[in-house]
C-alpha cells in the first residue's frame, strides 16, 4: 500500500463483521492478561433490557432483531438518549445478553472486554485481554464477543481467544494463543473474525498452516476437538446453516468459501473467492433452503451460489455473478426478495433473484445496518444515523440524526427498544420505546 490512493482505500477496512481490518503487529503483550476490574451492580433506574443480541449480527447471525413496535416517528434531535459512557478505540460490535451490555476496546495501552449494565450504562467488569492493539489506520479489537449462558468468548486482535463468566467477568475459565498455541496467522489488518458457537463446539478462524486454519475447540475445556484446511485467514465471520439435510459452516478465509461439517472438520465443498489484499470480510448469508449469498470489496462484487447434494458429496454453482454489490467489510440483509447493503460507499437494495440494482443511495459513506419491523436501522461511517423503510420499490427515508461526529464502523444492536451504537469513543444506549 505505497500510493497515496491505495491507503485512503485501505483506510476503510476496520470493522468486519464486527469485524476490522487493519495492519496486524506481532508480539503477545498484555503481562496482566486475566487481571478483572469489577464494579458494584448499580441502582436499577429503569428495567433491565429484555431480550438478547448474544453474537455478531444477532441471535441468528443474520442482522435481524425480532423487535417490533419500537418507535418509528423520531424527533429533529433523534431518539432520546438512555445512557452514554466512554469506551476507547476499537470496532468490536456489541452483544447484549443478561441485563449486561459487552463491546472491546483499547484504553490505557491495553485491550478490553467489558460489561456495561444495560440500566444505566455503569461498568459492571472489564477484563485485560492483551496489549492495546494499534494502527495507522484505526486502533483496537475488531472481534465481536459472543454469549453462550452463562459464558461469553471474545478473540482480541492479535489472537488471544478467552472464556470467561458472562457476568463476573472472572475467573477466565480457560485461554489460548491463537498464534503462539496453533500457529495462527494474524491477517493484514487484525483478526475480525468472531467465534461462533456451534453445539459443545467454539469454531474459530484461526488460520494455521498444516491442516489449522480452522479449529474446533471444547467450549467447555478449550481442548482442540479437531482442525481442518489450511487457508490464510479472512476477516470473516463463520456461518451455520442446514442445506441437502446435511448440518454445515460456511468460512470465508482468505482466498475460499467452504462448507465444514461442523461434526468432524471434513470438507464438504469450497469454491475459489478472491479478493485484493485477501479481504474477505463480510459475512455470507444462507437463503433456505440451499444458497448461499457472498460479496466482497476491490471490485470482486457478489454471487449467489447454490449447494446440491451430488452422490456422496456435494457440487456448487453460481447462480449469478454481478460487480453491482460489493461488501467491503460491512454485511448485507436479507429481507424477503431483496438484499439491503453497502456497494463501497452507496447504500443500495438488489433483487435476490437476479443480482440487479432496484435502488441506491449515496451519502452514507462506508456505513452498516440492522432489521427490525419492516425498517432497516443505518449507520453512516460519520456518524448519521437513519432509519429506513425495507421497501425494494425505492428508497424511503423515515428518519434522520447526525448522531456522532466520529467514526463509526459497529453494527447497530437492537434489543427490545434499546438501539445500542458506538463509535471510536464512547458506546450509547438509545430508548426507542413508543
Amino acid at each position: 500500500m505505497i500510493s497515496s490512493q491505495i491507503r485512503s482505500t485501505a483506510s476503510i477496512f476496520v470493522c468486519c463483521l464486527g469485524a476490522a481490518l487493519f495492519v496486524a503487529c506481532s508480539g503477545e503483550g498484555g503481562a496482566n492478561f486475566g487481571n478483572v476490574d469489577a464494579a458494584p451492580a448499580p441502582t436499577a433506574k429503569v428495567s433491565p433490557v429484555k431480550g438478547s443480541w448474544p453474537q455478531f449480527r444477532g441471535p441468528n447471525q443474520d442482522g435481524i432483531s425480532s423487535a417490533t413496535g419500537f418507535r418509528k416517528e423520531w424527533p429533529a434531535a433523534g431518539p432520546p438518549v438512555q445512557w452514554r459512557t466512554e469506551v476507547g478505540a476499537g470496532y468490536s460490535g456489541i452483544s447484549v445478553a443478561g441485563g449486561l451490555v459487552y463491546t472491546m476496546f483499547n484504553r490505557g495501552g491495553s485491550e478490553w472486554l467489558s460489561a456495561f449494565d444495560s440500566t444505566d450504562g455503569s461498568v459492571r467488569w472489564k477484563l485485560k485481554m492483551d496489549s492495546e492493539y494499534k494502527d495507522p489506520f484505526g486502533d483496537g479489537p475488531r472481534s465481536t464477543p459472543v454469549v453462550d449462558g452463562s459464558v461469553i468468548f471474545a478473540l482480541g486482535a492479535r489472537g488471544k481467544l478467552v472464556a470467561v463468566n458472562a457476568q463476573t467477568g472472572g475467573p477466565v475459565l480457560w485461554s489460548k494463543n491463537l498464534v503462539g498455541d496453533l500457529g495462527g496467522r494474524i491477517p493484514q489488518w487484525g483478526i475480525s473474525t468472531a467465534p461462533l458457537v456451534e453445539g459443545d463446539l467454539l469454531l474459530v478462524d484461526v488460520g494455521g498452516p498444516a491442516g489449522r486454519s480452522i479449529v474446533a475447540f471444547d467450549k467447555a475445556t478449550g481442548d482442540v476437538v479437531w482442525t481442518a484446511g489450511d487457508d490464510a485467514p479472512g476477516y470473516s465471520t463463520p456461518i451455520p446453516f442446514t442445506a441437502e439435510g446435511v448440518r454445515q459452516v460456511a468460512f470465508l478465509t482468505s482466498t475460499k468459501i467452504s462448507g465444514i461439517s461442523p461434526k468432524d472438520g471434513k470438507l464438504l465443498w469450497s469454491r475459489p473467492w478472491k479478493t485484493s489484499y485477501d479481504v474477505n470480510a463480510a459475512a455470507p448469508i444462507f437463503i433456505p433452503p440451499n444458497r448461499l449469498f457472498v460479496s466482497s470489496g476491490y471490485d470482486t462484487g457478489s454471487a449467489l451460489l447454490e449447494i446440491r447434494r451430488v452422490d456422496e458429496g456435494f457440487q456448487v454453482s453460481e447462480v449469478w455473478r454481478a460487480r453491482n454489490l460489493k461488501n467491503k467489510f460491512s454485511s448485507s440483509i436479507r429481507v424477503g426478495d431483496t438484499i439491503y447493503g453497502f456497494d463501497n460507499e452507496t447504500f443500495k437494495a438488489i433483487d435476490l433473484a437476479t443480482g440487479k440494482d432496484r435502488w441506491r443511495k449515496r451519502g452514507l459513506g462506508h456505513g452498516s445496518l440492522t432489521y427490525a419491523d419492516g425498517h432497516l436501522i443505518v449507520l453512516g461511517e460519520k456518524g448519521t444515523l437513519v432509519l429506513v423503510e425495507a421497501s425494494p420499490e425505492a428508497y424511503q427515508e423515515k428518519a434522520s440524526v447526525d448522531f456522532f461526529d466520529g467514526k463509526c464502523w459497529t453494527v447497530p444492536t437492537l434489543v427490545g427498544d434499546r438501539l445500542y451504537l458506538r463509535d471510536e469513543k464512547q458506546l450509547v444506549s438509545l430508548d426507542l420505546s413508543s
